[in-house]
């Protein structure tokens, strides 16, 4: 193996991880499964099975980068999460739907901290080949289907306005004439601002369980296998809840920001270390690729789930890794 990492692929795989970190079609399984379609010296430098390849250091540098676009995009969020952890350690108590919502983000990430330390290098060393990435891949086109045809089975057996993620009605302020100001939770409602409705999103959110926040978050656990999404594990998980697909999304990409960053931050030295040696300046690039692509990839698709399904994605999964079974057997 040469350096490890040519620009080219570091560009190519950064935007690639920050799409499809986000985008509920696996970023380790598209991480394995190119490279192998490719080919020649992409398939050798991008190998994660590798115990000592710089590409696993290259992978701290976009994790990192992939969370960081997501504390910029829902820094509001993250301020009021932030301010209500502290209000509930200060005073001892969850009550208000900012303290709920921290503890819930909390709760719903201890599973799959717990599996990824226990878990994580085995599923890698023993998983992370093409062959397998492709089958799992179309398991998760498989499990975004199924949430989406029983989410639609439940939704029709419930009496209208009583589903758990229909829009309620979100205090965001007085009015001049004494009065409450109320913003719709429903997207687009007529004068109601994005940061309204984002506040709306949260507070139905914090209306939830803990305990369903901690099944949500478990979810979370599927990812650790190659072709499994994280978002789409979540996503398919808060469907099941009772959430409509923006609240869906949205609690994804919250429960996916710490757990990212931390999977970053703990391999740090390794990209300080001897495994980044030669492929910094690459680690750069993929990594402001990698963060530029996982904000336009979380703008899109806040956007997106206000209005449409995780049906194409789960049609492109099962097409996908069912194209690259073929062609990686062919070859």
């Amino acid at each position: 193996m040469s350096n490890g990492l040519t620009y080219p692929e570091a560009l190519v795989i950064g935007a690639l991880q920050g799409v499809t970190e986000l985008f509920p079609v696996s970023s380790l399984g598209h991480s394995v499964i190119l490279p192998a379609l490719i080919g020649g010296r992409w398939a050798r430098d991008l190998d994660v099975t590798a115990p000592e390849s710089p590409y696993l250091a290259f992978v701290v540098g976009l994790h990192v980068a992939t969370a960081l676009a997501l504390l910029v995009f829902f820094w509001r969020d993250w301020v009021r999460v932030v301010r209500g952890f502290v209000s509930s350690v200060r005073h001892r108590r969850v009550t208000g739907p900012d303290e709920r919502l921290a503890w819930m983000i909390i709760l719903a990430t201890v599973p799959v901290g717990l599996a990824g330390l226990l878990l994580e290098h085995t599923f890698r060393t023993v998983l992370g080949r093409p062959a397998p990435a492709a089958v799992f891949l179309m398991l998760n086109g498989l499990l975004l289907l199924g949430a989406e045809r029983l989410r639609r089975r439940a939704a029709t057996a419930e009496p209208v306005g009583a589903r758990a993620g229909d829009p309620v009605p979100v205090r965001i302020g007085a009015a001049q004439d004494g009065g409450t100001v109320f913003a719709s939770a429903a997207a687009g409602a007529p004068g109601a601002s994005q940061a309204a409705v984002d506040l709306a999103s949260d507070r139905r959110l914090a209306a939830g369980s803990m305990g369903g926040a901690v099944l949500v978050g478990a979810a979370q656990v599927l990812a650790l296998l190659p072709g499994i999404s994280r978002s789409g594990a979540t996503m398919a998980a808060g469907l099941l809840r009772g959430f409509t697909h923006e609240d869906a999304a949205r609690f994804s990409f919250l429960l996916a920001t710490p757990v990212i960053l931390a999977a970053g931050v703990l391999k740090l030295p390794d990209l300080f270390g001897d495994l980044g040696a030669g492929i910094r300046g690459q680690v750069l690039a993929g990594s402001i690729a990698a963060g530029l692509s996982a904000y336009a990839a979380v703008k899109f698709l806040t956007r997106y789930f206000e209005t449409r399904t995780l049906t194409p994605f789960a049609v492109y999964c099962l097409l996908a890794g069912l194209v690259s079974l073929i062609w990686l057997g062919v070859a």
